[in-house]
Order: structure tokens, then C-alpha cells, then sequence
């Protein structure tokens, strides 16, 4: 675009033009810059409508939701696995054992004859069949009785309270209070459901602070516990960390819950993502291993300076280095390919995948230091499977409005899923704690390497 000519001294109709297309070259500027706005947010939101369970962490159900674009169908036949059971994954069948309780059923009524089938005789077992069964749930009544005794000097010794039977007149037994930790925490039953469910199943009727009163008291007998959970993972040669949103506390707030992982511990801590939040915590201050963890900023912070490297497998030196070769001009294509936009970096939006290729490029030792140790782990999936139930619990209860009970709920939880790493019964656990001598899992033999 070429500038007009000058105008022509004491040329009024000139002068008129002259503003007339300085007025046009603004409303001009204007619009491009509205178009290149627009264009942005019409990017944004193809990415957003194009987003599905099938490219993104969208759950199926989302594919109906209006306007959303289904996931293409994959071909049948395509990966080469069957459908059902996997070979090599573990399985239940039913087989024939040794029965609980026996019943026999004699025939009754009268023969072709005439005569009646309850004189005849007993000719043994003609067939048989075992079912797996469970007994109806019912609560009862249980009356502890302290007996006293008198010994032949005189003194009377009376019997102690058993375990799992608090001070109280009346109360609720442990296998009741266990049950209710285990819906609350384990199965994310809303409050209200859970007194439904056990009034449904068992016939007794509970309050809501009972329940809440449950986790309380739990959360209380495993505090141990969970800080010696904390200490293991501390202590670990490897773990990982994550974190999720959660809504808890007032209405409007919500909090981040961090994440601790190890393959055989997990630990739990609601808070922010700021550096105070994960010193709080209080496993990275004194962490000596090696973080295996997202990219997210607080994880690579100078402040941990016990930390031993991040994102750590096996990959033997001849395959290695070819490996680690083509990685490095993979990042470098990419981002010939994926150009910066401009602007400051932690407020300018990128193209996806800009972040993660300078990422790569960045800190390339933390994402290949799996190929040179064997006993670290590639992925962070670990901490992403510790995670997952909280979103499930937060789409099934909603809010948890006190902040005290959000802790307890994430140290029962942590304590639940060490337990069963450990190879123990949830319930068998859960009335341990509820007879205040909680199962802990023993010490290592030997250190870490």
C-alpha cells in the first residue's frame, strides 16, 4: 500500500481525502487486529470442541455432550488383541473346595405307589452342588460383660475392656465403624448414602457425625503410621509426584493435593501449588532421590538440594546412543516446525507442544536419565494412578467442606493403598484400626541402593 500524494497547497478537497483515508487506515489497523484476535479464539475453541476420550483425558460419557466430536472408531482387528481375558493377566474361576456347611435335601412327598418318600431308605448322596454364598448381613447387639473375680487374698480383679470397645454405655462395634471407612473412603459413598446403604444391608441405623466420627478416630490411630509412610518414601531411591485439583473447604475454593508415590507407598497432602504448600508436605526438603514427576515448575526448584536428578530404565550403550541421537533431532524438528510466539514466557500462550519440545531441549539429561539407571522408572504413572480415585471421589461426593476431614480422608486413603500393596485385606486393615492396634508395614531389611 502506497501513501497518497501530498495535497495540493490550499486544496481543501484534497485535505478532506487526506483525512478521510487516515480515518480508514485506522478502522483498517483495527480490524486486523480484531481478526487476528478472533482467529486466536476460534483456534481455541476447534481445539476445545475437538477434544475427546480419544486424544485427551475426557472421560467416554463427554462424547455426547453437544457439539462434542466423537472419538473415530478404530478398526476391529487392528491391535491384535482379543477381546476378554489377556493372556498372562491374572483371573478367578470357580472350583470345587471343601464346604462351609453342608445341607441335604431329602425327597418328599409320595411315591408312584402310594407310599410315602419320608419311610424310605436313605440310599446316600445322589448328586451335588456348591454355591459360593455369603450370609445375610444383619447387625446385633452385642453385650460385653466385665466379670470380677476375687483371689483367696482377698484382692478382686476385675476383666479389662476388650479392643475396639471405647468407654461408652452404648456404642458401635468395630466391624460397623470399618465398614463405614471403607464405603466412605475406599468406595467415595457420599455421607448420606453410606447411612442408607448400611441402614439397607445390615438394618442399623447411623447418623452422619457417626460416620464422620469414624474417619476422625481412624485418621487419628494411623498417624503414625502415615508419617512413617512419609519416612519410607522419603527415603526412597525413586518416587513420583503429582498433583490434582480438588473442591474442599469453603464454596468457590478448592485446593491442590500433592502427591508422594513409591511402588509400594503413597502419601497425601491437600494443599496449594506454591513452594511453601510442597515444603509443608515434607518429603522434597529432604528427598535424596531421584523425582520422577510432570514439568511443572516447584519440582526442579534449587531449594531441594538433596535431590539426586529427575525423570529417570534400562536401555543397554549400542542401543542407547542411536536412541538418544534421534530424540535429539526429533526436538530440534520440532521446533523448527512449532515456531515461539512472541512475547513473555509465562504469559504469552504457545502452540501446543512448543513448551514440552523446549522442555526436551532444555533439561535433556532429566528426560534420557532413564536409559542410563535401571531402577528407575520411565513414566509417571504411578503418581497418576495414586491420583485418579480423588477425581472420582470429587465427581461422586462433590464438595468436602471441612479442610480437617479432607486430611483424614487422604491419610486414610494413602494408609488403605499401602496396605494393599502390602498384599493385605482392606477390611481385615480397617478393623485393625478400628481396634486401635493399626497394621503397619514392616521396616526394609537393608537401606535403599
Amino acid at each position: 500500500m502506497t501513501d497518497p500524494p501530498p495535497p495540493a497547497p490550499g486544496c481543501e478537497a484534497c485535505a478532506a481525502r487526506d483525512a478521510v483515508i487516515a480515518e480508514q487506515a485506522g478502522a483498517i489497523a483495527e480490524l486486523r487486529s480484531d481478526l487476528t484476535a478472533l482467529a486466536g479464539e476460534v483456534a481455541a475453541l476447534r481445539r476445545r470442541a475437538g477434544r475427546n476420550s480419544g486424544n485427551s483425558s475426557m472421560p467416554p460419557s463427554a462424547g455426547d455432550l453437544p457439539g462434542r466430536q466423537a472419538p473415530a472408531r478404530r478398526p476391529r482387528g487392528g491391535t491384535g488383541r482379543k477381546r476378554g481375558k489377556q493372556k498372562g493377566a491374572p483371573g478367578s474361576s470357580m472350583s470345587w473346595a471343601e464346604p462351609g456347611e453342608v445341607i441335604g435335601h431329602r425327597p418328599c412327598g409320595a411315591c408312584e405307589c402310594g407310599a410315602d418318600l419320608a419311610a424310605a431308605a436313605d440310599l446316600g448322596v445322589a448328586r451335588s452342588y456348591q454355591q459360593l454364598e455369603v450370609p445375610v448381613p444383619a447387625a446385633r447387639r452385642v453385650q460385653h460383660d466385665l466379670l470380677q473375680v476375687r483371689c483367696e487374698c482377698g484382692k478382686v480383679h476385675a476383666a479389662p475392656r476388650p479392643a475396639g470397645v471405647p468407654d461408652a454405655a452404648v456404642s458401635i462395634g468395630p466391624n460397623l465403624r470399618a465398614l463405614a471407612v471403607y464405603l466412605v473412603v475406599f468406595q467415595h459413598v457420599p455421607i448420606e448414602r453410606c447411612q442408607r446403604l448400611i441402614a439397607d444391608v445390615t438394618g442399623a441405623e447411623v447418623s452422619a457425625g457417626f460416620v464422620h466420627s469414624c474417619l476422625a478416630s481412624a485418621a487419628d490411630v494411623i498417624s503414625d503410621v502415615v508419617q512413617l509412610i512419609r519416612t519410607l518414601i522419603t527415603a526412597a531411591h525413586v518416587a513420583g509426584f503429582d498433583e490434582t485439583t480438588l473442591r474442599a473447604g469453603p464454596a468457590g475454593t478448592k485446593k491442590y493435593v500433592l502427591g508422594a508415590f513409591t511402588e509400594r507407598y503413597p502419601a497425601f497432602f491437600p494443599g496449594t501449588r506454591s513452594l511453601k504448600s510442597f515444603r509443608d508436605f515434607g518429603i522434597l526438603p529432604d528427598f535424596a532421590g531421584v523425582v520422577v514427576s510432570d514439568r511443572y515448575q516447584n519440582y526442579f526448584h534449587p531449594g531441594w538440594e538433596h535431590v539426586a536428578g529427575h525423570q529417570a530404565c534400562l536401555a543397554p550403550e549400542p542401543i542407547r546412543e542411536p536412541l538418544a541421537r534421534e530424540f535429539r533431532h526429533a526436538v530440534l524438528a520440532g521446533l523448527s516446525d512449532v515456531p515461539r510466539i512472541p512475547g513473555p514466557k509465562h504469559t504469552t500462550c504457545q502452540h501446543p507442544g512448543r513448551d514440552l519440545l523446549e522442555f526436551c531441549r532444555e533439561r535433556q539429561a532429566e528426560v534420557l536419565r532413564f536409559t542410563r539407571d535401571t531402577a528407575i522408572w520411565p513414566t509417571n504413572n504411578i503418581s497418576e494412578r495414586g491420583v485418579r480415585p480423588l477425581k472420582t471421589q470429587q465427581k461422586i461426593s462433590g464438595r468436602l467442606t471441612s479442610e480437617d476431614t479432607t486430611q483424614d480422608r487422604l491419610d486414610i486413603r494413602g494408609y488403605i493403598d499401602t496396605a494393599r500393596k502390602h498384599g493385605q485385606d482392606i477390611m481385615t486393615v480397617l478393623r485393625t484400626i478400628m481396634t486401635g492396634v493399626p497394621w503397619s508395614p514392616q521396616l526394609p531389611a537393608t537401606a535403599p541402593p
